[in-house]
This record gives C-alpha cells, sequence and structure tokens, in this order.
C-alpha cells in the first residue's frame, strides 16, 4: 500500500504548502537527509492562530495545532519529492512552544506530530525528538514544528 493510499484510506488530506515566512527554503536536501523548516499551525478561518498554550489554547488544542503543522510539513515532502513513499523514515521532530511559564505539557502537545507521523510512516515514522518552550514564536504563533527525514536512496527529487 502507498502512502498516498493510507492517506485516503485514514480521511487524512494533505494542504497545500505555505511559501516560507521569510529568506529561507521549506525544504534542504543534502545526500539522503531532507531538512524541513519549521511550520506552524494551519489557519482557522483564514486566520493563524496567535497566542500562548497555558493561556490562550489548552493542551488538547496544541495537539491538534501540532497536528496540522504536522500535515503541512508533509506536504512540503510530497512536493520536495514527488512522493511520501520516497521516505525511508522519519529522523528528528522539533517542536517550539510558545507558553506560559507554568506550562508543562510539553510532549503532550508535540504527541500531535508524533502521532501523525507514526499513523502515516507505521514504524519508518518511529523518530528521535526535542520540544521547547519558547518566550515568543514569529507572529505570535502557538507552535512551530520542524523535522528532518531520511530519503531511499535512489530517489531524486521529485516535482515541485
Amino acid at each position: 500500500m502507498t502512502i498516498a493510499q493510507r492517506l485516503a484510506d485514514r480521511g487524512i488530506i494533505l494542504p497545500p504548502t505555505s511559501p516560507p515566512a521569510a529568506h529561507y527554503a521549506n525544504a534542504v536536501r543534502t545526500g539522503d537527509l531532507l531538512f524541513l523548516a519549521g511550520k506552524g499551525p494551519t489557519a482557522v478561518d483564514g486566520r493563524l492562530p496567535a497566542g500562548r498554550l497555558g493561556r490562550e489554547y489548552t493542551t488538547a488544542q496544541g495537539h491538534a495545532f501540532a497536528r496540522s503543522a504536522g500535515l503541512e510539513l508533509l506536504a512540503v515532502i510530497r512536493d520536495a519529492l514527488g512522493s511520501l513513499d520516497a521516505v525511508a523514515r522519519v529522523v528528528e521532530v522539533q517542536g517550539f512552544l510558545n507558553t506560559t511559564e507554568d506550562f508543562t505539557e510539553h510532549p503532550q502537545v508535540l504527541d500531535g506530530m508524533s502521532d501523525l507521523v507514526i499513523e502515516v510512516f507505521g514504524d519508518r515514522g518511529v523518530h528521535a525528538r526535542a520540544v521547547f518552550g519558547a518566550h515568543s514564536l514569529r507572529s505570535g504563533l502557538p507552535l512551530v514544528v520542524k523535522a528532518v527525514v531520511e530519503v531511499r536512496r535512489g530517489r531524486r527529487r521529485g516535482r515541485k
């Protein structure tokens, strides 16, 4: 079963990729590694969420935000490689959370991304991970998630 079929079977639809927020690329490949730039949560009703976890947003909302950022990262991978089947494994996930000082549920929030890549890639989605609390993030986003994936040998860059 292809990853596209797995997504369809689970009703997962990848969003269009957003352009980088500044002067950088959404993805950079070196050798067999694809480094993905950080992505925030998807806009809701045309507006990007802004605020802190632990104040404006709950842990459950943060989990959903991490999943939505992960969906866009999957779309970036697909665009960079031509297919999600080109992923040999998810190597690392990092999350940066805009939180209140007393917020402590960082792991549960980033599970939104981790659960997604394991659901999509199975054992190839099991990854190393780090999550950090931040005093602020660009545009006041509640979180930003980034990742590194290994590309199957012999796979060339896909279409844009």
